[in-house]
């Protein structure tokens, strides 16, 4: 399926949170990277209609090493119709009146090694060794359209064009079923797992995940 060498990215920070989408109130981080979140960190970097990322393999860089928070978040979502009434006839939001205190797991001094291939869409009309060149000069010049991050916004990651001596730890676990993806086909997002396994420290995306995209 993938005709040229992958696309290398180092991605490394303070804080992570790859939140599992089966827990509700309580946010509790996967032990790796998933697909989609180094999906969001390429995306970052470097993004264009024409191509798409197909993440090939996340390197885990350092010990998986987890702690506890307590974070104030709100309780309510904000609505459009709702802002536009207060601007309207007056009012407002008041988040002291709609704070909780929720637990958080986490990751806490981590870093990645994000191996990618980028899949030419069907009205695409240049060469693909456009694109990758493009993001190699991004990553070796720091550029990205947005500060990418590790699963929350306010967990911002770095980057950096691998230096060459990069080596995964040296651990096999059983990931059991992780997120791959959201699914948007029919309209709603719909989440799609895979049975992920970690092999001296390496987590590999079977390809034919990406074939059933469509």
């Amino acid at each position: 399926m993938f005709s040229h060498p992958p696309l290398e990215v180092k991605v490394w920070g303070d804080l992570a949170c790859f939140t599992r989408p089966e827990m509700k109130a309580e946010r509790v981080t996967y032990a790796v990277l998933t697909p989609s979140a180094a999906r969001g960190v390429l995306e970052a970097i470097f993004w264009k209609p024409e191509f798409s990322w197909q993440v090939r393999e996340i390197w885990v860089l350092k010990p998986i090493r987890h702690f506890s928070i307590l974070r104030n978040e709100v309780n309510s979502k904000a609505a459009l119709a709702t802002v536009q009434s207060w601007a309207r006839d007056g009012g407002g939001y008041f988040a002291e009146d709609d704070r909780a205190q929720r637990h958080t797991l986490a990751l806490r001094d981590v870093a990645y090694l994000i191996k990618a291939d980028v899949a030419l869409r069907k009205h695409a009309t240049e060469d693909i060794a456009k694109y990758r060149d493009q993001f190699r000069r991004r990553v070796n010049h720091g550029r990205c359209y947005h500060r990418p991050y590790l699963g929350c916004r306010e967990f911002a990651a770095s980057f950096a064009a691998p230096e060459g001596g990069e080596q995964p730890i040296t651990l096999d676990d059983d990931l059991g079923r992780i997120l791959f993806d959201l699914d948007y086909t029919d309209g709603a997002a719909s989440p799609r797992f895979f049975s992920a396994r970690l092999e001296h420290g390496i987590l590999r995306v079977p390809a034919e995940l990406y074939l059933q995209e469509g």
